[in-house]
């Protein structure tokens, strides 16, 4: 009689972050965001992509992104961006957006989807766009990565609710 591990298996569950090139906000979004669902040891149950409404394939992080983000530890040289496609949305249980221009695009290319898309900012109870940094200083980029790790912080136990991990040790915090 074989044995049906099937309740001790946990199906992964994906969070998607998607601006406009996926070279600077969303791959900072994402990787910061990776930190700290490792940090809180869900690496194992939760993956983590970004990608670009507009991207172009291939195309590594801006290098002001890489650079602020390596200041907080987090290595972003691996990036490489990519398109939002029907897959990538299909196989997301959450989709992260940092403009509403953004929620309006996957609203045409893909509406059956809309219902798991938020703004970023909505997760903390916000209903602001994230100003895009590209081709701006290091400064912008810097106050842009701590605006997205303030929100990703202040949103994670609303976005891990969302994914049915409540219980992910954040205590009661929602």
């Amino acid at each position: 009689m074989a044995l049906n591990t099937s309740r001790y298996c946990y199906m992964m569950k994906t969070i998607l972050f998607i601006c406009t090139g996926n070279i600077c906000r969303s791959p900072m979004a994402a990787a910061l965001m990776r930190e700290r669902i490792a940090e809180l040891g869900l690496a194992d149950r939760v993956q983590v992509e970004s990608a670009g409404v507009w991207a172009e394939e291939g195309f590594g992080a801006s290098t002001h992104a890489v650079t602020v983000l390596a200041e907080r530890g987090v290595d972003l040289r691996g990036h490489q961006s990519q398109a939002v496609t029907m897959r990538l949305l299909a196989q997301a249980d959450i989709v992260l957006v940092m403009e509403e221009a953004h929620r309006r695009s996957i609203f045409y290319l893909a509406p059956q989807h809309l219902g798991k898309v938020f703004l970023l900012t909505e997760m903390s109870g916000q209903h602001d766009d994230i100003a895009d940094p590209y081709g701006r200083s290091l400064d912008d980029y810097a106050r842009t990565a701590q605006q997205l790790a303030a929100l990703i912080e202040a949103g994670l136990p609303k976005i891990l609710n969302r994914l049915g991990l409540r219980d992910s040790g954040l205590g009661t915090r929602d």
